[in-house]
């Protein structure tokens, strides 16, 4: 039966379950008419219709959050660290998110000396917005586009704070990885922050990997560092999850349903402390 005939049959009768639908979906890929790029983005559509807000936002714990009572000069090199434009506001803990700040609300601040000695979080608080880790991306979705909100709080079931979830992730989950301050040029692999500090593309060959650092890991399993990574967690990882191998150790930042994106890696020393890593806390949004 052609993949023609299969989807008129689909289509016809009763419907059929989500993998049947996209055999045929990559049946029709095979057949030329449909690109890779949009196989991705529809079975993308149809995962996110399955997906709940749990399942990709960043925990309580890898939020970068803004206290309420911390003063301009304090909340600067956060923004500045971080490069996001959002950010939770706290009070005593993060599970008290009272607000949010936005990056460019401070600017009026910057400019002005006299305005910054008068500064307060309190009088640029933006309301947050609060979502049951239950709700599927798909309404959260058109929820955002509606109310243009770009951030979400996420609360569990007695009313705590679990995490956040962005536009951005959710977009994610249908076209992939979208450019942002982490990216890498086009043309490389791998981005030096510091003597100990890196961003690395999941797709980097094993053996650049090995060119590039001194070291000596095997690619008769893995072409990957991707591949490296997911063998040692033993899973597909979430963004913030970290691992250690062999003295590197290496932290999710972008990754989807599917693959992992783009790591963050820290080389270790007996001497440091890996806690002075500009990148200690995962990314809000």
């Amino acid at each position: 039966m052609s993949w023609i005939d299969r989807l008129g049959q689909a289509l016809s009768g009763p419907p059929a379950d989500l993998p049947a639908l996209i055999e045929v979906l990559r049946d029709a890929h095979q057949q030329g008419l449909l690109d890779a790029d949009a196989l991705v983005m529809i079975e993308g559509v149809l995962e996110v219709n399955e997906m709940l807000v749990r399942e990709i936002m960043v925990s309580r714990s890898q939020m970068i959050v803004v206290e309420r009572n911390w003063e301009l000069e304090t909340i600067l090199p956060v923004i500045t660290e971080s490069a996001h434009s959002r950010f939770p506001v706290i009070g005593d803990s993060r599970n008290e998110v009272l607000g949010l700040l936005l990056a460019k609300d401070l600017l009026p601040y910057c400019l002005n000396e006299n305005a910054a000695a008068e500064f307060s979080v309190r009088d640029v608080l933006r309301p947050a917005v609060f979502i049951p880790e239950s709700k599927r991306l798909n309404v959260l979705l058109k929820d955002f586009r509606s109310s243009r909100n770009h951030m979400a709080i996420v609360v569990d079931e007695y009313g705590g704070v679990s995490g956040l979830v962005t536009i951005e992730d959710v977009l994610e989950q249908i076209v992939g990885d979208i450019s942002d301050e982490h990216d890498i040029d086009e043309d490389g692999n791998i981005m030096k922050h510091s003597e100990r500090h890196f961003t690395i593309k999941a797709l980097t060959p094993i053996d650049d990997f090995n060119e590039y650092f001194g070291t000596v890991f095997s690619d008769e399993e893995f072409d990957t560092v991707g591949g490296l990574v997911m063998r040692e967690f033993g899973h597909l990882p979430k963004r913030g999850e970290v691992v250690e191998i062999e003295g590197f150790q290496f932290k999710v930042l972008h990754s989807d349903s599917r693959r992992l994106h783009l790591l963050q890696l820290i080389m270790q020393s007996d001497d440091s402390d890996v806690s002075s890593d500009p990148f200690a806390a995962d990314r809000s949004a």
